[in-house]
């Protein structure tokens, strides 16, 4: 996708030139303040189908995006991660705020930081550098997931909570973690498996783990 099939997406002139009317429409189309939340048939059926409990889903969805899918104007939380646009892009926009070689920056919003991203003509990359929903789902995971694009993965998002948790189904269930997450409990050592698989060589640092169980515990 480039910015003009972007712009088209999102009911933008298609110009071809990224610049705040683009971000605005962007932003515009992504806000959905009438977003469904989770219902507990929808969770219920989660569970069934990847053989685990409610308070399992429902531990990752807290700590990974503090038990919501969207944000106080109605967007998909979303987290722009830079370095790994550093990486899809081969570092060709670094230094800057949305690409650097390691992680962090999330001083300055994810938005902000996608919009400019998406200016470099780069809207494929933009999009696969932000994890999206609820479950904070990595974009650039769209093709093995069955989406036709990155931004069709962003994009089912802000539909509903049940969408983001279509994402995380889909996520489990391509990277066969049904294990993982069916034996996560209180105890943080039951997490690791989960952590290590889900957040990354990083788990540790972000005691992830230890989040899971807390979660477990409540």
């Amino acid at each position: 996708m480039n910015i003009t099939d972007l712009q088209r997406e999102i009911g933008a002139t298609p110009d071809g030139i990224w610049g705040p009317k683009s971000t605005g429409a962007l932003l515009a189309k992504f806000t959905n303040t009438d977003a469904p939340t989770l219902s507990p048939a929808e969770i219920a059926g989660a569970a069934v189908r990847l053989g685990c409990s409610i308070h399992q889903i429902d531990a990752v969805r807290k700590v990974e995006a503090a038990g919501r899918g969207f944000d106080a104007v109605g967007r998909p939380k979303i987290l722009f991660e830079r370095h790994r646009f550093h990486k899809l892009t081969g570092g060709r926009y670094t230094p800057a705020p949305f690409s650097q070689r390691d992680w962090g920056g999330y001083d300055v919003s994810s938005w902000t930081k996608l919009c400019s991203a998406i200016a470099t003509g780069e809207v494929d990359a933009a999009f696969q550098s932000a994890s999206w929903g609820a479950f904070q789902v990595m974009g650039e995971w769209w093709d093995e997931l069955g989406y036709r694009s990155p931004y069709a993965l962003a994009w089912s998002t802000a539909q509903s909570e049940g969408d983001q948790l279509e994402l995380l189904i889909r996520y489990i269930e391509h990277n066969r973690l049904q294990d993982e997450l069916a034996a996560l409990t209180s105890n943080p050592e039951t997490c690791r498996a989960f952590a290590a698989a889900y957040n990354g060589p990083s788990y540790r640092k972000n005691r992830y783990d230890e989040k899971l169980a807390q979660e477990m515990a409540a």
